[in-house]
């Protein structure tokens, strides 16, 4: 038995983002109309609760896999520079349950979470959008800005954080490739300026608000995943048209939505569908270019088990990875 270990360099090497998008959209299509087992991620707390422990299964037909991404939360290495989310997505072939593949988790979890919210910029957002403002400096927060660019004419990025060296570090970064420029404070100056803006903190309370949005933007919010945190304020989710990687986990876990809906600010029906849906035709997308659109971003296994696979079958075409006998 031959299991081929894959690190995050070769990740990158063989899941440019253009093709992750392109992979994400064949993953959403398939979770939507239930080509995907995907049970209720697990979380495990620490003893402590200083940490948590994260297992997400799933099994799909095509590509034939199954397998699960097993990961650590630990929210005070960012302090000391170290990653705050680390692990593995193992893959079992379906026939046989032989383990092929185990592929570093924190890379891939980044690559196709930011193809995600371009896939959603791509489907929903306005032809015509030319300017991305980001809340947030973290690993996200570059890759996201990349992914965006990839789908549309990208000609100004504004940044927002807390930490003001970090945001500054961040638009340095981009400058080689787009023109990017830092803000002091969280206000219109990010979400009222541009025609997509995207939210990728480590806020539990929104830094996001409705009043600040321009008719005809698109939001990806990506930062909170619990029902009880969010990025954006009950405003945002009253002017939206409200779209979600996968229902079920929306209505468990997208305080984002949760929240307004527990207060009567919306109700279920604000979420017009999931993103695969709205792919495959059988949800409407935009309408018209004065909506507020909206991707609530989760994460499914649908989405890890389609990187993983891809990064796997490119690997063997290629001879990437180091192959261990078992």
């Amino acid at each position: 038995m031959a299991l081929r270990i894959l690190d995050a360099a070769q990740i990158d090497q063989l899941l440019p983002l253009g093709e992750c998008i392109d992979v994400m959209a064949e993953a959403m299509q398939a979770a939507s109309r239930g080509a995907v087992a995907i049970p209720q991620r697990m979380a495990v707390p620490l003893i402590d609760g200083s940490a948590a422990m994260y297992l997400m299964p799933g099994s799909t037909l095509q590509p034939p896999v199954y397998g699960a991404k097993l990961i650590s939360l630990h929210p005070r290495n960012a302090a000391q520079g170290r990653p705050v989310i680390q692990g593995f997505v193992v893959l079992f072939e379906h026939d046989t349950g032989v383990p092929v593949a185990l592929v570093e988790g924190a890379r891939l979890t980044l690559l196709r979470t930011a193809a995600a919210s371009g896939l959603a910029t791509r489907t929903l957002a306005r032809a015509d959008a030319g300017s991305h403002g980001i809340f947030g400096a973290g690993p996200q927060a570059a890759v996201h800005a990349r992914a965006i660019a990839a789908v549309r004419k990208i000609a100004r990025v504004v940044i927002w954080a807390r930490n003001h060296d970090k945001a500054q570090a961040l638009a340095a970064e981009l400058r080689a490739e787009l023109d990017s420029e830092v803000v002091a404070s969280p206000d219109p100056a990010v979400a009222g300026a541009c025609d997509v803006v995207t939210t990728v903190t480590a806020s539990s309370e929104p830094v996001l608000q409705g009043a600040w949005l321009r008719p005809g933007a698109h939001l990806n919010l990506v930062g909170a995943h619990s029902p009880t945190t969010r990025e954006s304020d009950d405003e945002v989710a009253r002017r939206s048209r409200i779209y979600v990687d996968l229902l079920q986990s929306a209505l468990n876990e997208a305080g984002d939505l949760l929240l307004p809906m527990q207060a009567g600010i919306i109700e279920r029906s604000a979420i017009v569908a999931e993103l695969g849906q709205v792919l495959s035709g059988a949800a409407p997308g935009r309408s018209d270019d004065s909506q507020i659109t909206l991707y609530k971003s989760l994460g499914i296994v649908a989405q890890d088990l389609a990187a993983a696979a891809y990064v796997y079958q490119q690997a063997v075409a290629r001879g990437v990875g180091t192959v261990v006998a078992f």
